[in-house]
C-alpha cells in the first residue's frame, strides 16, 4: 500500500492530501529512509513522521484498504 494512503486509512493523518504533502516535504520516513507519497509500506516497517515539534514513530502491524475508525489504531504500534 502507498504510504500516503496508509497514513489516511490508519488515521495517523486524516486527509490523504495532507499525507501526500508531508511525504513530498520529506517529513515521512520508512525504515529511516525518506519516503515519497508512492512508496510502498508493508508489515514490519518502521514509520517516522516529523510533526514539527514532535516525532511520531510507529511499527506497522497490519495493512488493510478499509477499516473503521475504532479499528484504525490496530494497524500500527506506537514506538516511544
Amino acid at each position: 500500500m502507498r504510504v500516503d494512503k496508509f497514513l489516511k486509512v490508519s488515521r495517523i493523518i486524516v486527509r490523504r492530501t495532507v499525507a501526500k504533502e508531508a511525504s513530498e516535504a520529506g517529513r515521512v520516513k520508512i525504515n529511516s529512509k525518506i519516503a515519497k507519497p508512492g512508496d510502498e509500506v508493508k508489515v514490519g516497517d518502521i514509520l517516522e513522521i516529523d510533526f514539527g515539534n514532535r516525532l511520531f514513530k510507529a511499527k506497522i502491524l497490519e495493512v488493510k484498504d478499509n477499516v473503521s475508525k475504532s479499528e484504525a489504531s490496530s494497524l500500527y504500534e506506537v514506538i516511544k
